[in-house]
């Protein structure tokens, strides 16, 4: 077998899971008014049937109080039983065992529904830094109604045939609240000692574990630190898990906090944290316990969770974004397929982003993803035809390798070579790994059967000769240069320009930032690293306005590290010598960088789509998709790619 401790069996408790694959319990936006529904169930029965050996769902408030969005699940009425008992039985009849989520955020408390900010209960007031709220202490009153929410949404979820649940504890969520010495200030039986601060986990553990069954389980999930300076530490939670591990099944191990905006990147940790990069720190954990320990992440590929495990690491890891990306990857692991395994680049965009932005769950390179119930089958197609898809960028790709798979005769032509932007965005510091969305779609392609003719550019008479039944344009994108006011006595480039080291910038760099996602600070942060003083003037509220929350974070903290200043609220004007002239957005006054050398304009994209008239003239179905269409991101490309995949 290629991953021998990846594909061994585990039995905890009486329950077997069938390899070392976990997809850890994470927020969806699926479920229907706190309910679990269809959708719901589809995405994790994909999952299942793709081999994944535990899941986890996602978090199911125990309280009234626990409402931390209005997208989670929750389990405070028997209403929430005939849903679980679904999913239960839907993955069951696949081998994956089920465990859910209990939760109580405490004092991250993230929004509501109805808009008025919420009333947070915590161990002590202590105010939350990330999400402005400043909770009130729970009395004894409080407590014991809580502990008995965990008992009661435990009960529920015996009932209805899940395998256990697993009590959350992580990110400085509420029991972490009580565990955390310089968040628990009480004075009472639950505050001051180690053993008084673990009072109110041992109470919910026990309640819990009193209200189901004894081949229940009951696991825990854990910051190992919290990687902030008010948070848990590392030797905190291992005492804390030293003492608690007879009454728990296993420990599940991440890191981070919600807390705090650095101590939440690592909630979703983005690509430019190392692969794996949490296991070394949950060693010490399952060097020291008597129960098992899972591992989270960025674990996205077999032979990082196989090397963990057979380094002693844990016993299972979540491998939760892997399965958003690929929900196959265990099988193909399993069948030794590993270059078939579509592998998540960590970007964030549609699976925790989709999350902040209180949409449902999705991945960029897996459209699939969330959207089950709409294309969890490919159908063939009705009659087999010829397709030409023109341009060899994501969009292209996707939309080549999904009507290549209905069964199609698809020939995918690419001017220079395949992968379009995204080759680009991969030379940005950090984001190397986004390269392997290029990878990933053009296996795909070759799966899939489709011919690609690179450094093959394509005009009307070519199409005309090709006589296709049906064209897919995915021709791109340029850099779109805004008029401004200019001597042209600066150095003006575009982003693409320094991305392709076409010319040398300067020592002191101003980058114009119009799109306010990544590319902008990208290329501060690379003209930093190579000596350059940068600015970075964003059309936008602040940098990275239109990012993943963790990614911009992330993200910030470089730019913070390197010295780059960040001006918001800047309009490009013009150049006058060696000045570059902005407009404060709101008040509508001057704003200017004296001294600068070099200015690099990442003020977006402008579609490339002149064969467009020319195919309608020939009488050509087109389907114009991607940046083609209207430049967007990588998301967008993709998605659109799959659907005139889907449609031809």
């Amino acid at each position: 077998m290629t991953f021998p401790h990846l594909f061994q069996p585990l039995t905890i408790r009486g329950v077997t899971l069938r390899n070392r694959i976990m997809s850890s319990g994470h927020d969806t936006c699926l479920p229907e008014h706190g309910l679990i529904g269809d959708a719901y169930i589809a995405y994790q029965e994909a999952r299942a049937r793709g081999g994944a050996g535990l899941i986890v769902t996602q978090v199911a408030g125990v309280h009234e109080t626990a409402r931390y969005t209005s997208h989670l699940i929750m389990a405070t009425s028997d209403d929430c039983i005939p849903g679980y008992r679904r999913l239960a039985a839907a993955c069951h009849a696949h081998g994956a065992a089920v465990v859910a989520q209990l939760f109580h955020p405490g004092r991250e408390i993230m929004e509501s529904a109805d808009g008025f900010l919420a009333v947070a209960w915590s161990a002590s007031a202590a105010p939350n830094e990330r999400f402005r709220v400043m909770p009130r202490a729970m009395d004894p009153a409080m407590i014991a109604e809580v502990v008995q929410g965990y008992a009661e949404a435990a009960r529920r979820i015996h009932a209805a045939g899940l395998d256990g649940v697993e009590f959350v504890a992580s990110h400085g969520y509420l029991p972490a609240q009580f565990l955390n010495p310089r968040i628990n200030r009480r004075s009472d039986a639950y505050g001051g000692s180690a053993e008084n601060r673990l009072r109110f986990l041992r109470e919910a553990l026990a309640a819990m574990r009193a209200a189901t069954g004894p081949e229940f389980l009951i696991g825990i999930r854990l910051s190992a630190s919290e990687k902030d300076e008010e948070g848990l530490t590392h030797s905190e939670t291992l005492a804390a898990m030293t003492a608690l591990q007879g009454d728990l099944d296993y420990l599940s191990i991440t890191v981070g906090t919600s807390a705090s905006l650095g101590g939440a990147v690592h909630i979703a940790a983005p690509m430019n944290l190392p692969s794996a990069y949490v296991a070394p720190e949950a060693r010490a954990y399952k060097q020291a316990l008597n129960i098992p320990v899972f591992v989270v992440g960025r674990i996205s590929q077999p032979q990082e969770a196989e090397a963990a495990i057979a380094r002693g690491d844990a016993d299972v890891c979540g491998m939760t974004r892997a399965l958003i990306c690929d929900p196959l990857m265990p099988e193909k692991a399993a069948q030794g397929r590993v270059d078939d395994i579509r592998a998540c680049i960590a970007c964030d965009q549609a699976c925790i982003h989709h999350f902040h932005r209180g949409l449902p769950i999705s991945c960029i390179q897996n459209p699939q993803s969330g959207r089950e119930l709409a294309f969890g089958t490919l159908p063939p197609a009705t009659a087999p035809g010829r397709v030409m898809v023109i341009g060899g960028g994501p969009a292209g790709l996707k939309a080549a390798a999904t009507a290549a798979a209905r069964g199609h005769q698809v020939t995918l032509f690419e001017a220079a070579r395949p992968g379009g932007q995204a080759l680009l965005a991969q030379l940005l510091p950090q984001r190397a790994e986004f390269g392997g969305i290029v990878t990933n779609l053009l296996r795909e392609c070759d799966l899939a059967g489709v011919e690609i003719r690179r450094n093959t550019p394509v005009d009307a008479a070519m199409v005309r000769a090709f006589a296709p039944d049906a064209v897919i344009l995915a021709t791109g994108a340029r850099p779109f240069v805004p008029e401004m006011e200019t001597d042209g006595e600066m150095q003006v480039l575009t982003a693409w320009d320094v991305l392709r080291g076409t010319a040398r910038i300067g020592a002191h760099v101003v980058v114009v930032d119009w799109r306010a996602d990544w590319i902008g600070p990208g290329l501060a942060e690379a003209a930093a690293r190579a000596g350059s003083r940068v600015t970075l003037a964003v059309n936008g509220l602040h940098m990275g306005e239109s990012l993943p929350f963790y990614v911009r974070d992330a993200t910030a903290a470089s730019l913070h590290r390197l010295g780059v200043v960040v001006m918001p609220y800047a309009r490009l004007v013009g150049t006058s010598g060696a000045t570059v002239v902005l407009q404060h957005t709101a008040s509508g006054e001057a704003m200017e960088i004296d001294g600068v050398d070099t200015l690099v304009l990442s003020t977006g994209h402008q579609p490339v789509d002149d064969l467009a008239g020319d195919i309608a003239a020939l009488g050509i179905a087109c389907h114009v998709v991607g940046d083609a269409l209207a430049p967007r991101t990588a998301e967008e490309a993709v998605y659109e790619g799959m659907i005139a995949g889907r449609r031809v």
